[in-house]
Parts: structure tokens; C-alpha cells; sequence
């Protein structure tokens, strides 16, 4: 217990000097989602603009993120696992590389310092985003590219609502609890998305090459040749009036033949919950869950989401069919999601809130799983590129075949999280 108490006062005086030293600023950006406070919220970059051109612009910018953790894991003792105590986890950190290129076009590149899957840098990806034609003639089709937008990138597609509130490695500031859902759905791979939006409506199309690592190599004779994937989005999204704002989408990705379909297995920075339920040192991404649709894979995701004054709903409803390689036939699996906040306060600095995060289905194990996580914290804005947040966490494991490590497996306990983005 000294320990616990020693440890939270060092994270607490960390989070003190961060508070004093981080720098707050308006970028010079266009249709751009601030990586602080004020991008709360904000799921597809604005089509609204009150920023003027007036030559390039580099914005450098970047999160850091450190965790306390507490937990206690067990299953059924016939897997071993590791033992595990109450420490700090490996910071991680990212890179951000914003530039706007020339009025209505602008450049996104973001590069994982240190992650947890990876102790050397790398790229995670990036992207070009074109809200105006101007590079073409100062007003060229303005009537039209005030809806529209396009993005072309080796990029984080936008499947699902979920992936603008994750935590991205460094970047945690959107996620207000610490872990992300369990069947975590991101991919960055090739590709290009076409945005039209006009009075609160959203509609989204976009293709992929379907790899997560790219390659001119073409597939041995016995291996699948991957083909284009395909995602898209419909919604709606109001601020009804000033108390009230309603939003509510649904997604679709799908690929038919692929080598293996990533929808569930892209993330490359790992789970925020270490070593829990492995004795696999090179385990990263466990307490998710991937179901192994490397296949065939067709998943739809619906997300409401409404903000009443202080108070904020968002939900998840997703299922996706597809299959191992060889199975001949395709699974389902369901995932069910909802988030109750309450931010408090005129500048909503502090938030309280919980999480119940549901999935279930067949594993190419002949299982009938189910998993399922309860979320229960809070957290504090000490400034707008500075969050702390503390939360109780506890997930079980039900339906695992004997010998699994999953078997008869749970775990719980106590997260704390420091997150500065600018």
C-alpha cells in the first residue's frame, strides 16, 4: 500500500509540472480536429471554416501518455500466466506532423515514438485532405466542395464511430476511460474516402487496397489474393439547439477474398491493460479480442450518440460475419457498447461516467464465447492539453474451451492514466 501511495503522488507531481508547462494555441488550420480539449466530440474533421490562407503552415504536435496500473488477473490455472503487481507501464508517445499545403488542402502524419508493440519509432500513417479546388482556380466548383471532402492516404479508415473516441497510442485525450473496446475495430491501410455533408447530413464511400503492410509481391499459388475493400457511412448529426445535440450513424466495411482481413488486428501500438491474461511476452493486443475473421470479413456498426447539456450518450451495436482461412463457413460475432458521461462544470473540465462493453459469438474453436467489461472512472482537464483519469475496471471470460488461457478468466482492478496533447 506505501507503494500505491508513493507511486500515485509521483504520477500526481508529473501531471502538476505537465499542467504548468504545456502549451496552449490555435493551429492555422483548415477543417481540422483539434488534438486538445476543444476536439471533444468532434468525429469527422468540420466542413466549416473561419480560418484564412495565408501560406504553408506546419503545425508540430504530438500526446504523451503514462499509466498506473493495478490489476489482479486469474483463470482456471490449467494456461500459465504472468505475475503481475502494481507498477507504471511503458509511456508512449507520438508525433504529429499537421501541415496546410495551400488554402482548402492540408496534409496529416502521425509517427509512433514509442508504443508498446515497438521500442523504435515508426510511421502509423497519414493522409491528404482536400476541402476547395483552389490549387486548380481560386473558386473552382466551390458550390460543390462546400460539401464535399476528400481524403486519400495510407490512412485510419473511418469504419464505425468508435475510433474517434479510442485512445491512439500517445493520444488519449478523446477516450474517456483508459482501455478501448474490445473487439477493437481500426486498420490503416490504402485507399481513398469521398465525404459529402450538408445540413447535418453525412455520407461517406471509400475503398481500400485491403493491406495493412504493403507489398508488390504477388501471393504464392496456394495463398488468397487479397482484393479492394470496400467502407462507407451514413448519419446525421445536429445540434438541435443550444442544450441538445443528436447524432447517429451507421457503417459497413466489407472485403471478399483477402489474405487476411485486419479490421480486428491493425492496432500495432497494443492494449492499454498489460500483460494481462498471457504468459507470451510478444502478446500485445490481449485483454482485446480479435475473432479471427481473416476472410470474407462484413461488419456493420451503428453508433447514437446525444449530449444533453452535461450529460452524453454514446452507444455500439456492431456485428461482423466472415472466417478463418480454411473454415467453411462464416461466424458471427456481436459487440454491444454504451458510455454514460457527465461533465461538470462551464468549461466541462471534469467528467464522471461508466462503460458496459459486451461481445459474444463462435470462435474458429468451436467456443461460444462471451466477454464482457465494466468501465467506471472519471477525469480532470487541468488544462485543455491536460487530462487525468482514473477509473475501476473489470472483465470476464465465459464459454472457452478447458485449457484455454481464457478459461474461467477475469480480471479487475484500478487504472490511472496522464494524457498531454497538443
Amino acid at each position: 500500500m506505501k507503494n500505491l501511495i508513493r507511486n500515485v503522488l509521483v504520477l500526481v507531481l508529473l501531471l502538476s509540472f505537465a499542467a504548468t508547462a504545456s502549451a496552449q494555441f490555435n493551429p492555422k488550420l483548415q477543417y481540422f480536429r483539434a488534438q486538445d480539449q476543444t476536439g471533444l466530440n468532434v468525429f469527422e474533421a468540420p466542413k466549416t471554416n473561419d480560418v484564412k490562407f495565408e501560406g504553408l503552415y506546419v503545425k508540430i504536435g504530438g500526446a504523451n501518455t503514462l499509466q498506473f496500473q493495478a490489476i489482479s488477473h486469474e483463470n482456471s490455472g490449467a494456461a500459465p500466466i504472468f505475475d503481475i503487481g502494481n507498477n507504471f507501464n511503458l509511456a508512449t508517445s507520438n508525433l504529429d506532423f499537421d501541415v496546410q499545403l495551400y488554402s482548402g488542402m492540408r496534409m496529416h502524419l502521425r509517427t509512433y515514438l514509442s508504443s508498446r508493440h515497438h521500442a523504435q519509432p515508426y510511421v502509423k500513417g497519414g493522409y491528404l485532405q482536400v476541402d476547395r479546388l483552389d490549387f486548380i482556380q481560386d473558386g473552382f466548383m466551390e458550390d460543390l466542395m462546400d460539401k464535399v471532402t476528400i481524403k486519400v492516404g495510407h490512412m485510419e479508415i473511418n469504419y464505425g464511430d468508435t475510433h474517434f473516441r479510442r485512445s491512439d497510442n500517445g493520444q488519449a485525450l478523446f477516450n474517456p476511460f483508459v482501455g478501448n473496446y474490445i473487439m477493437d475495430s481500426f486498420t490503416t491501410e490504402v485507399g481513398g474516402e469521398v465525404y459529402y455533408q450538408s445540413n447535418g447530413f453525412l455520407a461517406m464511400i471509400g475503398a481500400t487496397n485491403g493491406k495493412l503492410n504493403q507489398s508488390v509481391r504477388e501471393p504464392n499459388p496456394d495463398q488468397l489474393r487479397t482484393h479492394v475493400s470496400l467502407v462507407g457511412k451514413l448519419g446525421y448529426d445536429s445540434q438541435v439547439n443550444e442544450d441538445l445535440r443528436v447524432r447517429f450513424t451507421g457503417s459497413v466495411y466489407h472485403t471478399g477474398q483477402t489474405a487476411s482481413a485486419y479490421l480486428y488486428s491493425g492496432d500495432r501500438a497494443g492494449a492499454r491493460y498489460y500483460n494481462i491474461l498471457t504468459e507470451n511476452a510478444g502478446e500485445f493486443r490481449t485483454p482485446r479480442f480479435n475473432p479471427s475473421f481473416n476472410n470474407e470479413l462484413t461488419a456493420i456498426m451503428i453508433n447514437p450518440f446525444i449530449k444533453f447539456q452535461g450529460f452524453e450518450f454514446f452507444g455500439v451495436f456492431e456485428t461482423a460475419s466472415g472466417k478463418a482461412d480454411a473454415e467453411p463457413d462464416t461466424r458471427t460475432f456481436n459487440q454491444y457498447g454504451a458510455e454514460l458521461i457527465y461533465r461538470i462544470g462551464a468549461k466541462e473540465n471534469v467528467y464522471l461516467g461508466g462503460r458496459y462493453n459486451l461481445v459474444s459469438g463462435d470462435t474458429n474453436q468451436d467456443e461460444s464465447v462471451e466477454i464482457s467489461r465494466i468501465n467506471i472512472g472519471g477525469g480532470w482537464f487541468m488544462t485543455r492539453n491536460v487530462l487525468a483519469k482514473v477509473e475501476y475496471v473489470t472483465q470476464t471470460y465465459d464459454g472457452f474451451n478447458p485449457g484455454s488461457i481464457f478459461e474461467d478468466g477475469k480480471f479487475n482492478g484500478l487504472m490511472i492514466e496522464a494524457v498531454i496533447s497538443f
